[in-house]
């Protein structure tokens, strides 16, 4: 709540300043704030984008499977960690060489880039190709082939679409393939001196480790900046894609009790320790009405009796308690 003086402090003050104890000039010099350095460039991305991490976890999900079943091998993908640098600072720490793949985020302004060092591309290529993917790393750094290329560009598309999918539970994407490109001085996604956000992941191909960077400029982020911060929910992120198809795939495995009650009929005790081979009980449904068929105990279809190839069988008709929970 905001000080008032009272009346006699108003004409103590004005008093103080007649006589020259208070100079104006001098007291408001001391409330006035000192110059700070403000970095237009830096201030804001400093942090981490919130959020984003669980987006490269469910990339990472779709991924595994993708890659794994392109190159025949098995395939493990885990973060090493996120971080933010200016564009040139990043484009320094690349190794040399670097295959660089240069992609749109519609209708994300901006274009983002994707880093493989050479040990992941010669393994991506030689896998391919049919080799063994153990020995595909030369023993001199060379720059890539043009063939070289067109193979991990469709290991990049690949990649593009598990990213739309593990963007599209927050904001719908269409992630597209600009170029590939090898020299770092000819990829200029944004000016120098603007802030990238990147994620470092280690991918290992049976015995052979490489990384992949992405590197996403924080003027395409800042749009949907809001979402990620807001705590949208990621459920469908959250979801092993091959979740689903193994629970399904088991269930269909599960053993069930099924029976079919024919019908019933009251005898007594006597009668029932009388009972000898080749005497009849005569039930109390007609042969003709529709019987009961039991999943684990619970009624769930009825039909109509009958054979089949020799055996007593039973005709579905009817779903009981169809549309309700039984």
């Amino acid at each position: 709540m905001e000080k008032i003086l009272t009346k006699q402090e108003i004409e103590a003050l004005l008093a103080a300043v007649f006589e020259g104890q208070i100079e104006p000039e001098k007291e408001l010099a001391k409330t006035e704030g000192t110059v700070h350095a403000y970095d237009l460039f830096n201030s804001e991305a400093k942090g981490n984008i919130p959020n984003l991490d669980i987006i490269y976890d469910g990339f990472i999900r779709y991924q595994r499977g993708t890659l794994s079943n392109r190159l025949g091998r098995i395939v493990e993908i885990k973060k090493m960690g996120a971080g933010s640098y200016k564009f040139d600072d990043f484009i320094q720490t690349l190794p040399s060489p670097v295959c660089m793949a240069i992609y749109k985020a519609d209708p994300l302004k901006g274009a983002a880039l994707i880093a493989f060092d050479s040990t992941l591309v010669f393994t991506i290529v030689d896998c391919i190709l049919g080799g063994t993917g153990t020995s595909a790393v030369p023993s001199m750094n060379r720059m890539f082939t043009s063939i070289e290329l067109k193979l991990v560009s469709k290991i990049v598309k690949d990649a593009l679409v598990d990213l739309e999918k593990a963007w599209a539970p927050l904001y719908a994407t269409k992630m597209s393939l600009l170029r590939m490109e090898m020299n770092p001085r000819l990829v200029n996604i944004v000016p120098p001196e603007y802030q990238v956000v990147t994620m470092e992941m280690q991918i290992q191909i049976d015995e052979i480790v490489g990384k992949m960077v992405f590197a996403v400029p924080y003027m395409t982020i800042e749009p949907i900046r809001e979402k990620l911060k807001s705590g949208t929910q990621f459920d469908m992120m959250a979801i092993d894609p091959q979740w689903s198809y193994r629970l399904s795939k088991e269930l269909l495995e599960a053993p069930l009790d099924v029976s079919v009650e024919v019908g019933g009929a009251v005898i007594s005790l006597n009668d029932l320790l009388n009972l000898a081979p080749g005497d009849t009980i005569m039930l109390d449904t007609p042969c003709t009405s529709d019987l009961r068929v039991k999943v684990g105990g619970v009624d769930k279809f009825s039909g109509t009796p009958g054979l089949r190839h020799g055996n007593k069988a039973i005709r579905i008709a009817t779903i009981i308690g169809k549309g309700r929970e039984q």
